[in-house]
C-alpha cells in the first residue's frame, strides 16, 4: 500500500467553493480500483492551506489507473482550478 500526499494550496477566498467542490468529487476518487481510503485536513496556521492523503493499493492504482481514467478529468474540472500553485504530489510507502 502506498500513500499519496498532496499539499493544495486555495486561491484565497475560494475555502468554502473548494470544500463543497471537494465533498462533491471524493466520491469519484473512492471508486477507483485500488483506492483504499482518504483524508482531507486543514492547517490551522494557514486556512487556505489543505493536505490531502490518498491510500492506494498498488502506486499505479493512482499513477496510471486513475490519471489516465474518464473520472480524472471530471475530478481535474471540479478541483484543479482553486490551486494556486499546482501541488506536487508525492508517493510514500511505509517502512516496517
Amino acid at each position: 500500500m502506498i500513500l499519496e500526499v498532496a499539499i493544495l494550496n486555495i486561491r484565497p477566498g475560494q475555502r468554502p467553493s473548494f470544500e463543497a467542490a471537494f465533498r462533491e468529487a471524493a466520491p469519484i476518487i473512492a471508486s477507483m480500483p485500488g483506492y483504499v481510503g482518504h483524508g482531507l485536513q486543514q492547517c490551522l496556521e494557514n486556512p487556505d492551506q489543505y493536505i490531502l492523503l490518498v491510500r492506494w493499493k498498488p502506486l499505479e492504482d493512482h499513477t496510471v489507473g486513475f490519471r489516465g481514467s474518464p473520472q480524472y478529468q471530471q475530478w481535474k474540472s471540479l478541483l484543479h482550478h482553486f490551486y494556486d500553485p499546482f501541488p506536487t504530489v508525492k508517493h510514500y510507502r511505509l517502512i516496517r
